[in-house]
Order: structure tokens, then C-alpha cells, then sequence
């Protein structure tokens, strides 16, 4: 039988499918519908449905946590702006209390955040250019009870399409997120990133590249089944 994997704050599934072709069977849960999510999954608060699983023992069907908290007030691409419209800090940095939960599972788990200011160590960096990717979508993890070796940053092959400060760049890497200045198209983003299960652009514009989560997971389950690099 396949390890299972819980992916929380699971999205479209980026990081889902990802995991999957490492070898994780896998369940998702996110309190949006996410009817192009390629596995089962639970609609609901993430958070709720974790402590659920943890006060019921059912917590211990599952060998990896995968989780991707909301960020949008923290993020560098999204910070600006949010203060510019008087947002603030009115969205929830669920960053710390998914962190105690995962914690309290005694499992090996990846909290996964883009660049930016949240809160979580940077034990593994990913660039779409170490997996010949068409973005580059810096993402960063947190591993708990477990650890990798960072493998080497690429030197990047040029612009990120797209207007900035009012200059229009060409370049091999698409920009993901966002809508009009040469941002990528819905089919674009698809191919770019390796995603062709949703054609919704806003859950496009969060993924995680599933390549991403088939190198953390393979690396995983080679630590684990040579008892080494993984904590107890």
C-alpha cells in the first residue's frame, strides 16, 4: 500500500499531484469548492479538520503533512497592495497555529510559503528553473522531523515576461499571477507550470509547480526507507 499524505489548504492540487507521482496516495482539504482537485478531499477549515483527526487518532492513517497556508498578507507579491487598499492585517496568519498542529501530529511534515515576510524557516528553496520549469515561482518550506539537502539555484535564463516599472522585458519564464502587462495567459500558465487539471485562473495563479512536491516527496520516502535523515 502507498504512504498517505494529508495536503491541507490543498487548492487545485499542485502540491496533491505532485506528491502522488512520488508515491503518496493522497487527501486534500480546503474550505473552498475545488471541484477539479484530482483526489479526495474534505471541504472545510483546514485547521478544524486537523485537530479532528488528531483528538480522534485518525491522524495516525496518514506518514506526511503537506501544508499550504493562506498568506495573502504576508506575501511580496501581494503586500503592497493590500496596504494600499487599507487591507492590512485583516487577513489571518494561520502560518503559527498550522505549525502547532503539525507539531502536535508527531509527523514529518512541509509547511510550504512563497517569498516574502511569513514566519516560516527557510529549510528548502525551489525555483521552476531547477526543474527546466516556464516560471519561476520562488517557494519556500518549512520541514519538520525530517530534512533534505538544498539542492543548487540555477542561474536564472533571463526576464520574467512582462511589463515592469513601465518597461516591457521578454524572457523565457512566464509571469503566473496577476491579469494584463504581459502576465500569462490561462493556457500558458497551464503549460508553464506543468497543470493541465484546472483552467480556473485564481487557482492557477497560487499552484504549486508539481514538480516542486515530486522532488520533496521522493526525497522523503528515500530517507525514510534507508532510516536515515528522517527524525523520530
Amino acid at each position: 500500500m502507498k504512504p498517505r499524505l494529508l495536503d491541507l489548504f490543498s487548492c487545485a492540487g499542485g502540491a496533491a499531484v505532485g506528491y502522488h507521482r512520488a508515491g503518496f496516495a493522497v487527501d486534500g482539504v480546503d474550505i473552498a469548492h475545488r471541484p477539479t482537485y484530482p483526489f479526495p478531499y474534505h471541504r472545510g477549515d483546514a485547521l478544524e479538520y486537523l485537530a479532528g483527526l488528531i483528538t480522534s487518532g485518525r491522524i495516525s492513517r496518514y506518514t506526511f503533512v503537506h501544508a499550504s497556508p493562506p498568506c495573502q498578507g504576508k506575501c511580496a507579491l501581494t503586500v503592497g497592495t493590500n496596504r494600499s487598499r487599507g487591507w492590512g492585517d485583516t487577513h489571518d496568519d494561520l502560518v503559527a497555529p498550522t505549525r502547532e498542529l503539525l507539531e502536535a501530529t508527531g509527523l514529518p511534515y512541509a509547511i510550504e510559503q512563497p517569498n516574502g515576510r511569513a514566519k516560516i524557516r527557510k529549510d528548502l528553496s525551489l525555483c521552476g528553473e531547477m526543474f527546466g520549469l516556464g516560471v519561476l515561482r520562488h517557494r519556500n518550506f518549512e520541514l519538520g522531523k525530517w530534512k533534505v539537502s538544498q539542492p543548487p539555484h540555477p542561474r536564472h535564463r533571463g526576464y520574467v515576461r512582462g511589463y515592469r516599472h513601465g518597461i516591457y522585458r521578454d524572457g523565457p519564464y512566464v509571469a503566473a499571477y496577476g491579469e494584463g502587462g504581459g502576465k500569462a495567459t490561462v493556457s500558458e500558465m497551464q503549460q508553464a507550470m506543468g497543470i493541465t487539471w484546472t483552467d480556473v485562473r485564481e487557482e492557477l495563479t497560487e499552484a504549486i509547480p508539481p514538480a516542486y512536491s515530486t522532488w520533496i516527496g521522493r526525497q522523503f520516502l528515500a530517507a525514510a526507507n534507508s532510516c536515515s535523515g528522517v527524525a523520530a
